[in-house]
């Protein structure tokens, strides 16, 4: 670093802005495929119904956050195309093009993701309340202020993005430390490869491992979470010698490596790349693309920058308290605008997996019925099917079904699913893997109860199984419409 300049951080640059605009994209995508049947004017919980309640007096109108919707009316129409606004300004990004401009063009570029994606999240209510949309949101503001191509990321800017990754990894270690017990007794991840909201492809082989090994994992995570992430910040006095280095690449193998402990998303490692210096020349291979002037940065930008790292100082303040508070808070805002938040994830973790399967038959008589499963894309539910890796792209509902049993109650959202499914609802029907009646209406639906476990490998050789599941009870008994 060279005062004003990190004139060693191009390489980390390019990688911030271009990933965090393709997570952008992708969330954006997910929202165009999502919104409308889980927040549209006929979704689940519909988005327009929030936002006549809470423009109908200002105390409540203070109670959203910004979004572009208390100045427009809601339509799906309007939602849509917003997301496709979205797509193409953060394709833009990805590819370079805003880049190559003054530093100012790719900041309004960041700056209308950061306040096209909060104008979602901000009335998305229960299927946008996960801690990566704030860390998304975050880590866009950030990116809009990194700059240009022909000049040096400025300093502040990076040390930004430090304290971003400290406060997502040390948060989520201080949670598990003080969360469940077996965090503390080393047993966590015999349960969570099996328990895990949406298990990926080799999850059941995680899970199959010896219980020395996942104790190690616990270790492993404990250290990357806990002891790490202070060697960003020891980065400053040092600046940047090789031993430090090979410190930072510790943290971004470690983080590779927990990330799947924790959401499986790609931001953790996009924002971890904030950590990596243009050390080429260190090994020998030079930089292909030297920076034209190692102090090339503008003076409006050096206060434009200087101005929002003084606001971040303002703003972290709840945030660095509530590391070290006793009852630490996990993924929480301080502010309307979602900057300097408190992050972490699964401070305690499941034993059980328990799934609500969705049933349906067209038999008139419910007692005598052939029932047929409804089966969704992500959750576990055939025997026989390998869980998909899905992540960065977001199965809402998905996410969302795998909390139901951890509730005492079930949620509004899901009985309005229920009749849907009824109705047979196209949109609704396109989020599930298969419809067991190819769009025709059932005449009853019911929710069953079971227990889901890893098969473990004798099963699997014998009955070509990845699920074994035992049924516990009918949870919701069989539904009509108008019965």
């Amino acid at each position: 670093m060279d005062g004003f300049a990190a004139v060693d951080f191009g390489f980390a640059r390019e990688v911030l802005q271009r990933g965090i605009a393709a997570l952008y994209l992708v969330a954006f995508l997910s929202t165009l495929n999502q919104f409308r049947p889980l927040l549209g004017e006929r979704g689940l919980l519909p988005a327009p119904e929030l936002l006549a309640w809470a423009t109908s007096s200002s105390a409540r109108r203070r109670m959203l956050r910004p979004t572009l919707f208390t100045r427009i009316r809601y339509t799906d129409r309007r939602l849509a195309a917003l997301c496709w606004a979205g797509m193409i300004v953060a394709g833009t990004v990805v590819i370079g093009i805003p880049q190559l401009a003054p530093p100012w063009v790719p900041m309004i570029c960041f700056l209308l993701l950061w306040g096209g994606y909060m104008s979602i999240t901000s009335i998305g209510q229960t299927f946008y309340s996960f801690g990566w949309e704030m860390l998304l949101l975050e880590a866009g503001f950030f990116a809009a202020f990194l700059g240009s191509v022909d000049q040096p990321p400025p300093t502040v800017v990076i040390v930004m993005f430090w304290w971003l990754l400290f406060r997502l990894e040390f948060g989520a270690g201080m949670i598990k430390i003080r969360g469940g017990r077996e965090w503390r007794d080393l047993t966590a991840l015999m349960y969570h490869h099996e328990t895990q909201p949406m298990p990926g492809p080799l999850s059941r082989q995680a899970h199959l491992l010896p219980k020395w090994f996942h104790r190690g994992e616990v270790l492993g995570n404990h250290f990357a979470q806990l002891v790490v992430p202070f060697f960003l910040f020891a980065s400053l006095a040092t600046l940047f010698t090789p031993t430090t280095v090979d410190a930072i690449l510790l943290l971004i193998g470690a983080i590779a490596a927990t990330i799947v402990i924790l959401t499986q998303h790609a931001a953790t490692i996009v924002i971890a790349f904030s950590a990596f210096p243009t050390f080429w020349s260190s090994v020998d291979v030079p930089n292909p693309e030297p920076l034209r002037a190692p102090n090339g940065i503008p003076l409006y930008w050096v206060i434009i920058t200087s101005a929002v790292g003084l606001l971040m100082i303002a703003l972290s303040w709840p945030a660095l308290r509530n590391l070290f508070a006793r009852r630490q808070l996990m993924n929480a805002s301080f502010n309307r605008w979602q900057l300097g938040n408190a992050y972490g994830a699964f401070g305690t973790v499941t034993k059980q997996r328990i799934e609500y399967i969705v049933e349906g038959t067209t038999d008139a008589d419910p007692d005598a019925a052939e029932w047929r499963e409804y089966e969704f894309k992500g959750k576990p539910g055939a025997l026989r099917r390998i869980p998909r890796q899905f992540a960065p792209y977001h199965l809402r509902l998905d996410w969302l079904m795998w909390f139901l049993p951890l509730g005492r109650s079930l949620e509004d959202w899901f009985t309005m699913l229920l009749v849907r499914l009824l109705e047979a609802d196209e949109p609704t029907l396109r989020m599930l893997r298969r419809d067991p009646f190819d769009g025709e209406r059932p005449a009853w639906v019911r929710v069953v109860s079971y227990r889901y476990r890893f098969a473990t490998r004798a099963e699997h050789r014998d009955a070509g199984v990845v699920w074994v599941r035992d049924r516990r009870h009918v949870l919701v008994r069989p539904l009509g419409l108008g019965r």
